[in-house]
């Protein structure tokens, strides 16, 4: 069966939904999860399947059994190519406050450590700096690889400090700009690119950090 992709908002507030009922009926939560949006704005929302007018929204693995403990998921080793800019990565670390897992995370969704890295915008280097971003925190040379990443590192330190430890939006404000998330309510903007940016880096960012890396609100319950 073909499931028809939703616009980025209608999924949002779908998959709200769909947590809401998750909460309300265990059960529920352990399935797929089907809805739509009527036409007066209401959502209706089930586990089963069939009807060709709901849309798959969300599968979820069946929850744990009730008081079952798990041990913390290990922090995944450094791939070779984040050892070869480990001491960079912890200078900047050290210089800005951002974990040296966010760095690194960036690093890896948006260059794929390759240095020479150019985009068809032109953003340039390891952390793929726009040059007047660059400038905006450095002097040096945008694609020398020590210069780049402690531009990049004050740039996410920056971000943070504006979206108050908000790591998604801060990352959402990396990927589109700060003016654009300020302009979307302080939410992640309504980008494609924007959407699949932010729960990228975050992945590698919680498996860097042994899961313990979670932003500080979720951009959806920020008011």
């Amino acid at each position: 069966m073909r499931v028809r992709v939703l616009p980025p908002l209608l999924r949002v507030s779908l998959l709200v939904a769909s947590f809401a009922l998750g909460l309300a009926c265990p059960r529920v939560a352990g399935a797929q999860i089907f809805g739509s949006v009527n036409a007066d704005g209401s959502i209706m929302l089930t586990n089963s399947p069939g009807n060709p007018a709901l849309h798959l929204v969300v599968t979820a693995s069946e929850p744990a059994a009730r008081g079952a403990r798990k041990d913390p998921p290990a922090a995944a080793p450094a791939s070779p190519d984040a050892a070869r800019y480990a001491e960079i990565i912890a200078e900047a670390s050290r210089d800005t406050r951002v974990p040296p897992e966010l760095i690194t995370a960036v690093i890896a969704v948006e260059s794929g450590y390759n240095p020479n890295a150019v985009s068809r915008k032109g953003a340039r280097g390891l952390m793929q700096l726009m040059p007047e971003t660059a400038r905006r925190f450095s002097a040096g040379d945008i694609l020398n690889p020590r210069d780049n990443v402690r531009a990049g590192a004050k740039y996410l330190r920056f971000l943070l400090d504006l979206f108050r430890d908000d790591i998604e939006l801060a990352l959402a404000a990396y990927n589109a700009g700060e003016n654009a998330v300020i302009q979307a309510g302080y939410h992640i903007p309504a980008y494609a690119e924007t959407q699949s940016y932010v729960p990228m880096v975050m992945a590698h960012y919680r498996r860097l950090s042994g899961g313990s890396g979670y932003p500080r609100a979720p951009f959806s319950l920020r008011q």
